[in-house]
């Protein structure tokens, strides 16, 4: 089976964790700190603060911002859940905004739409990394006064219009899970560039401390370890070249693909870089194709089979059908093709046979 997702480790994290071990520092430490400086730099933005996962990083990020109770942030539901629930966790309410048809994110017209008295952000998710589109969102933020958040945990280097996703808002948030363009296994990193902001989420992903044993708010544990850092440093020093290759496998599917009548290849925007987490196809028949594909030795995923807000958890708080109905259609159309750095050429060609000789 060729499969989805193949984590892209090496010799040099295997030395970085044993250093790590030997040292007998394995939770939060230099290597922590080394992490946050280095990757704030290559996104650029201020600061960095590592965290246990990206849906911590969302849910300190929230309320280091101060969003909560009585109010409302509008996000995207064709996205993993941990997006809005974060929202959710911090006492605030998902609006949910339709999604452009070719890129899969979110709509700036949509957004507009969805704007009330109670709107207090907009956190936009760079799906499959594909950057959203950045310009219009962030002039309607401004002239409403509202929050901007990038979900960027498939975006790991993607660009928009030159600049960095990440970037681009008042507060970011990245995952390093496993199957991500750069990993920790687990892990998270939340920016931003104003420092009351980034100093109250420092402090609460770390017990409310803002010094030993000094609890000056209701916190939680929510660290890097060292360990984690580690890998991450070296896998930091290597995301331009794995996502190169995520990229020419991308190029390679799409050229070979684009000819058939009954797939249709991913979009890619003007004065965007696809970093390419996910090579997401739209096709008729999508149940038995990718019936047929994992069959054939494909590990072919959808992402993602049901929108958020139909999930049976947010059918409960009074979702309901119709309400983004572009979205609710793409979830029945979309499938992933591997796409991975770990992919051999003989493996890309072999997916493209099988693909074709469908129907």
């Amino acid at each position: 089976m060729i499969p989805i997702a193949k984590p892209a480790l090496g010799k040099e994290e295997i030395s970085a964790v044993l250093r790590v071990l030997k040292s007998g520092q394995l939770t939060q430490g230099e290597n922590v700190e080394l992490f946050e400086k280095q990757f704030s730099s290559f996104i650029g933005t201020k600061h960095a603060i590592a965290c246990s996962s990206g849906t911590a990083a969302l849910l300190a990020g929230l309320e280091a911002l101060g969003i909560g109770k009585g109010d409302e942030v509008i996000t995207t539901p064709f996205t993993f859940i941990a997006t809005a629930n974060a929202v959710v966790y911090n006492g605030a309410k998902p609006v949910f905004a339709d999604i452009d048809e070719r890129s899969f994110n979110i709509d700036p017209v949509n957004i507009n739409s969805c704007i009330t008295p109670k709107t207090k952000a907009v956190l936009v998710v760079h799906l499959y990394g594909q950057p959203c589109d950045m310009k219009p969102i962030k002039e309607l933020c401004k002239e409403k006064g509202l929050l901007l958040i990038e979900d960027c945990a498939q975006a790991h280097g993607a660009e928009y219009k030159g600049k960095k996703v990440g970037s681009l808002s008042d507060l970011s948030t990245f995952s390093f899970y496993a199957t991500k363009n750069m990993i920790t296994g687990e892990g998270g990193m939340m920016l931003a560039d104003d420092d009351a902001v980034a100093e109250k989420a420092r402090v609460i992903i770390n017990q409310g401390q803002s010094g030993k044993y000094k609890h000056i708010i209701i916190g939680y544990n929510s660290r890097m370890m060292d360990i984690q850092a580690a890998i991450g440093i070296v896998q930091l020093k290597k995301l331009n070249k794995m996502n190169r290759e995520r990229e020419k496998n991308a190029r390679y599917l799409t050229k070979n693909l684009q000819s058939l009548k009954w797939i249709e290849v991913p979009y890619v925007a003007e004065g965007v870089k696809h970093v390419w987490h996910q090579y997401t196809v739209k096709v008729g028949n999508r149940d038995s194709f990718l019936k047929y594909l994992n069959l054939n030795g494909i590990g072919a995923r959808i992402y993602y089979p049901i929108p958020v807000h139909l999930q049976p958890a947010y059918k409960s708080l009074g979702y309901k059908e119709g309400l983004c109905p572009v979205s609710e259609f793409m979830s029945k159309k979309v499938l992933s093709l591997p796409v991975h750095p770990k992919l051999k050429k003989v493996q890309v060609n072999e997916i493209v046979k099988i693909v074709k000789k469908y129907r």
